[in-house]
Order: structure tokens, then C-alpha cells, then sequence
């Protein structure tokens, strides 16, 4: 590797510093670690294809507010390890993180987890309060308090960099999203696909979503359709786009750019080695999946005002004149769960008018809660990962019967148990 004229090796990883504070929130699945003046933090759940567990939240949430609090780095880095692909020994795929650990959310909210908490929390019908203690409550709370503590870092002057290399959904969407830079590869595999097992696209979805342009977000939120790279730099989500072989060059680029005199005065130091590596040069955005169904798109799902109800009767009069992209949108949805889509739209709604990311992790807060009180989150969880059969069973089973109650009390306060988010100076003090 070579830093301007002179030949530069960048230092080896540090491993993060265990202090007996730390030791009870750390844990194998999630490595971090120092090199130069870059915080790295390493995906490393292999059996869930990197999947966010409260154990991994709880390392960041840890780790992050310290690093955050340290003048002498300038920046993180959010990468997932490859996994092992099951029936080829010795085979490895790219992974970023396919999204947070919602079977064992499940196995706690049906008492089946083994904890005596859960099971009598099941039996009293306690779970989705925000109570405590339950990781029902705890899990999607420390999720949402990760998500804010990324979002509100000081970009200007630590930017996080996150790898996009395979599959990106859900949780790991929130891990990358909010900060600055994502870059893509010939692997991006991007989707929000919670309206498939009842539940909505959190993270702060609420919030990303609502503003991107046209019928994007929309789309995206009700159809959890995936994307691939060029969809992906299409629509903004990603900012760059480097070939998976030049992966470990970049990182060495990002380690050493850390490290540069000329960049110890504070500012972005990562920008222009992330311009050097980014190349779209086999790739054309505007041929993307959802470049050529744009003005489908924005037909049928533009307008935060409009009711899912609207979605669909416009794609029906689409699809009665020969629109194949309507037709499979049609499809698409009809499979997701009512309650989602309809819960979902007024989330985006809402989002839309709230003024920072903060509050809409709080409005996300009580639709988390509200979906763990419900069937078909549960259900949802069942047909998808657990007996897998793909045939989810409503309740209700169809949008007429989602009442503008039912939408609304997904929205209802939580009283004592509002989610309350913890300033980072607070957090690196814990």
C-alpha cells in the first residue's frame, strides 16, 4: 500500500482494551478493535448471518460512547465477516448483518426462552409494556438507544464508514444507515422486510424513509423488495460504490488516512480515500430495478397522506392496463401482514413531521412494543424462522378490518416506560 510517495504500513489491529467494567458486555460476536486512529467494529455472528443480539447492542453501546468521547480518533469503520455457507465446507459468503435477533425476541415473548421472567411475563400477558428486565423491552430499547448514539455522532469530524459487502436488512440497516458514508459492492443485498413477519421497518426507518424522495420510500418500506448496488446508489442509501476484491486495500486506506499529519487538525480525513476507491464504472444506476420502474413507482406509492388502501387501488388500475410491475406489487403485498402495512404508512406519516431522529426512536418505541403485544409479530416470526412454512396467518387478515383504532393505539404513550435516550456523555461515564 502506498500513502502518497512514501511506502506506508498501517499499524496492525489493536483489540479493544477490556476494562472489568467492560468484560459483562462483551461477547465474540462483535469485535472491536483499534487500528491507527480508526475504530473498528467487526460483525461476528456467523450462525444468523451476523444478526444483531443484545449482547452485541450492549458491546456497542458500550464501546461506542468511548470512542465517541476520544479526540485522538477520527473515525469508525462497521464491517461484517464473512460466514460459512451451510453444504460447502470451507466456503465463505460476504455478510453485513441480516438484521437484529427478532426468533429470540419471539422465544422471550412466548416464554419459551427459558428465563422465568419471560415465561411468567407470557403467562400474565405482560410483554410489550416496555417493561424492564424483558428482553421484549430491553432489546428493542438498547437497539434504539445504538441507533441514536450512531446517528448523533459528530460526522464532521469522526465519520463512520460502513461496508456494504452482502446482505444488509433490518437491524443492520439502523448499524449503517445513520452515518456517513456506506459503501456497496458487487454483493449488496439490501431490504427492509419487517412487513413479512408482522412487524414494521424500524431503526429509525421511520425517520429515512419519510424523506427519501418520490414513492421510494414508501416502496420500499411496504414491499421490503431487494436491492441491489445499483438500486442502492440509485436512491442515495449508499455513497459509494468499491469492487469486494479492493476491500482489505480500502480498509489499509482508511486505516492510514487516520493517521495522516495533515489530518490531525480535526475534519473529515476519510473522504477523499473514499473518492480514490469508489468506481461505478460496471455499474449503472440508472438502469437499476428501480430506476426503470421510477415513474410506477412514484404513481402508485408517492404521498405520505395517502392510505395503503390508495396504494392499491392504484396499482390495481395499473395492473388492469398491462403494468407487470403492478401486478407483482399486488402480489407482493397481499402477502404481507395488514396491521404492518397500515401501521407502517402511519409511521412514515408521522416520521415525516417529526423534527429529529430522537423522536422518532420514541415513536418507534411504542410501535415496537405494540407489535410485541400482538399476533402477528409472532405469527409472522413462526411461518418465516421458525416452522418456516411461509404461510403466515393474519390477524386481521385483511385492511378493512385494521381500523384507524387499531393503527392508532400502535402509537399510544407508554407512560413510565417511554423509551428514554441517554446523551453520549452520560453513556461513556457508564
Amino acid at each position: 500500500f502506498f500513502f502518497g510517495r512514501r511506502p506506508c504500513r498501517p499499524p496492525k489491529p489493536m483489540a479493544f482494551q477490556a476494562t472489568r467494567r467492560t468484560l459483562a458486555t462483551m461477547t465474540t460476536k462483535l469485535l472491536p478493535s483499534r487500528s491507527g486512529n480508526l475504530g473498528i467494529f467487526e460483525l461476528n455472528n456467523s450462525a444468523t448471518l451476523n444478526s444483531l443480539d443484545l449482547d452485541m447492542v450492549r458491546s456497542i453501546n458500550h464501546v461506542l460512547p468511548q470512542w465517541q468521547s476520544d479526540a485522538t480518533l477520527r473515525a469508525t469503520l462497521m464491517i461484517g465477516r464473512a460466514t460459512l455457507m451451510i453444504g460447502r465446507p470451507g466456503a465463505k459468503r460476504p455478510c453485513f448483518c441480516a438484521g437484529g435477533d427478532v426468533k429470540t425476541v419471539y422465544m422471550s415473548g412466548k416464554g419459551l426462552s427459558g428465563s422465568q421472567a419471560d415465561e411468567e411475563a407470557a403467562r400474565t400477558n405482560q410483554h410489550g409494556y416496555g417493561h424492564r428486565g424483558l428482553l421484549t423491552a430491553d432489546f428493542f430499547r438498547e437497539e434504539y438507544q445504538m441507533n441514536h448514539t450512531l446517528a448523533t455522532q459528530d460526522h464532521d469530524n469522526m465519520p463512520q464508514v460502513s461496508i456494504w459487502d452482502g446482505v444488509v436488512m433490518g437491524g443492520g440497516v439502523g448499524l449503517s444507515l445513520h452515518g456517513k458514508y456506506r459503501v456497496c459492492t458487487e454483493n449488496t443485498l439490501f431490504a427492509k422486510p419487517e412487513t413479512a413477519i408482522g412487524l414494521f421497518p424500524d431503526v429509525g426507518g421511520m425517520w429515512w424513509l419519510s424523506r427519501m424522495k418520490g414513492g421510494l420510500g414508501n416502496y420500499i418500506a411496504l414491499t421490503g423488495h431487494r436491492l441491489k448496488a445499483d438500486d442502492v446508489l440509485y436512491a442515495g442509501l449508499a455513497t459509494h460504490f468499491v469492487p469486494s476484491e479492493k476491500l482489505e486495500e480500502l480498509k489499509s486506506a482508511l486505516i492510514a488516512a487516520t493517521i495522516s499529519g495533515d489530518d490531525l487538525k480535526g475534519g473529515d480525513c476519510v473522504a477523499s480515500t473514499l473518492m480514490s476507491f469508489h468506481d461505478e464504472s460496471d455499474v449503472n444506476k440508472n438502469e437499476s430495478f428501480l430506476a426503470k420502474n421510477r415513474a410506477e413507482i412514484d404513481q402508485a406509492f408517492d404521498g405520505k397522506e395517502q392510505k395503503v388502501e390508495d396504494i392499491l387501488a392504484s396499482l390495481e388500475t395499473m395492473a388492469a392496463c398491462g403494468s407487470t410491475f403492478a401486478s407483482k406489487s399486488l402480489d407482493t403485498l397481499s402477502k404481507m401482514s395488514p396491521s404492518s402495512l397500515k401501521v407502517t404508512q402511519e409511521g412514515i406519516r408521522r416520521g415525516s413531521e417529526l423534527p429529529n431522529i430522537g423522536e422518532v426512536l420514541k415513536m418507534e418505541y411504542r410501535m415496537s412494543q405494540t407489535f410485541i403485544k400482538n399476533h402477528d409479530f409472532y405469527e409472522g416470526i413462526r411461518a418465516v424462522l421458525v416452522d418456516k412454512d411461509q404461510n403466515p396467518k393474519w390477524i386481521p387478515d385483511n385492511l378493512d378490518n385494521v381500523t384507524d383504532q387499531i393503527v392508532g393505539s400502535y402509537f399510544d404513550d407508554l407512560g413510565e416506560h417511554e423509551l428514554e435516550l441517554v446523551p453520549v456523555k452520560k453513556m461513556s461515564k457508564m
